[in-house]
């Protein structure tokens, strides 16, 4: 798979895989050199192999980002159904995982376009208690520059 490409596909994988489990998970590397794992819920792909998140509960990816800025999201479809077809066909036709690399930017204030794109995703859940906890202030967002992506390699299912 070419980042460059098959980006569509990869925006694509990426919208199914957050329809079923809401969530990618951001690796980044601590100034020991430790790994560290952040679920992000609201991870954004652009259109240009770019996207962004907005950075509200993380700690780690930002105090990381100043020794290293790499990355890696790894994102899972997790549709039931997807599997379900797959494991009795024997085979999937696409991954249902797929890894981005690439590097944290900026951390600025979410524009006006952004702030509606997190509102698209979060609608759903608008008039429930958490929702109001959760999203209400968002503000802030940190760019992220991707350079390569990964399928996930599922033996002789894919």
């Amino acid at each position: 798979m070419d980042l460059n490409n098959d980006w569509p596909a990869i925006r694509s994988h990426f919208s199914k895989s957050f329809a079923s489990s809401m969530h990618a998970a951001i690796a980044s590397v601590d100034s020991n050199n430790m790994p560290c794992l952040s679920p992000i819920g609201t991870l954004f792909l652009n259109h240009d192999q770019t996207g962004f998140y907005f950075e509200r509960y993380t700690s780690s990816l930002p105090r990381n980002s100043q020794s290293n800025n790499n990355v890696c999201i790894l994102s899972v479809n997790s549709s039931k159904w997807l599997w379900l077809k797959s494991l009795y066909k024997g085979k999937f036709e696409q991954s249902p995982a797929l890894k981005l690399y690439g590097q944290l930017g900026i951390r600025r204030k979410a524009t006006d376009s952004e702030l509606r794109a997190l509102n698209r995703r979060m609608k759903t859940t608008k008039r429930l208690k958490g929702h109001h906890i959760l999203w209400d202030d968002m503000a802030d967002i940190r760019e992220i520059s991707f350079t390569k992506v990964e399928v996930m390699k599922l033996g002789k299912m894919l």
